[in-house]
């Protein structure tokens, strides 16, 4: 069985606070965009489950993957058999895109129909939960507004239907973690649930990424790429969650590659809805 992980990009990202917990309330806008990863599973004779990794380089041990850890949080419940997997690496990682959550949600999902086990989108949503706090977003992968942890959603609208989306990734990559680290939450004077109807010539005004100061702070050259992006016709771009993919929003198919040397870049990407 095969799945293709979509990655996501972010509208708006607010860190509003510290938790207890030691993890960081926010609020942003989390859209599905249809560049993926591809993901296939299939049961296995040998009593060993493994996964092989191709495409882009993904960094830590196997073991360690994603979708090693989805496997072994429902192995713990649940009499699952031994499969083989297959992972190809399109999405790049250290890039807010969500690539490797993604990864784990498919991986849910797949064994989820492979083994019979029967779970609601609810209950997949509850084990992606363990894997991260990201990670229940991709089980439906529709967009909406993520609130405390970034695991509590209310599903939006967004009028990108005639739109198209390039993502940049600089050779830059962001530690999420350390990210964080380098905020000081703030509350917003206007919710993105106030902002995100706007019409799409208003974002550039109304919605920003929290990150963004101290990214382009220390990395001079993602700030370069939105820069670049908005010289080039886009009518909105931001860096995606914290970095460092920085994306823009055009109102037509253009052709930017060249612009980014140096740069993966992905052209014509759309919402998935």
């Amino acid at each position: 069985m095969i799945g293709f992980p979509n990655c996501k990009i972010n509208l708006g990202l607010s860190v509003t606070g510290k938790r207890a917990d030691s993890f960081h309330d926010i609020e942003t806008v989390m859209i599905p965009v249809n560049l993926s990863d591809s993901l296939e599973i299939i049961s296995s004779d040998d009593k060993k489950t493994d996964l092989s990794i191709s495409g882009l380089e993904v960094g830590g041990a196997t073991e360690e993957n994603l979708v090693m850890k989805a496997y072994r949080e429902l192995k713990k419940d649940f009499d699952l058999p031994s499969v083989r997997m297959w992972l190809h690496k399109v999405v790049p990682a250290g890039a807010g895109l969500g690539g490797g959550s993604a990864d784990a949600a498919c991986a849910l999902r797949l064994l989820n129909a492979i083994s019979d086990i029967g779970l609601s989108q609810t209950g997949l949503e509850h084990y992606a939960g363990k894997l991260g706090s990201d990670c229940p977003f991709f089980i439906a992968a529709k967009p909406v507004i993520a609130s405390g942890r970034g695991d509590q959603f209310e599903p939006v609208k967004v009028a990108l239907d005639n739109s198209y989306i390039t993502i940049v990734k600089p050779a830059v990559e962001i530690n999420t973690r350390e990210a964080y680290s380098w905020i000081i939450p703030q509350q917003k004077a206007l919710s993105l649930r106030q902002v995100a109807g706007l019409p799409l010539q208003e974002w550039k005004n109304y919605i920003m990424n929290d990150f963004e100061p101290v990214v382009f702070g220390k990395h001079p050259e993602v700030k370069a790429i939105k820069e670049k992006l908005y010289v080039l016709g886009a009518v909105y771009s931001s860096m995606t969650g914290s970095g460092s993919a920085v994306y823009g929003i055009f109102r037509e198919r253009i052709k930017v590659k060249d612009s980014f040397p140096g740069c993966k870049v992905f052209e014509d990407c759309r919402v998935v809805e």
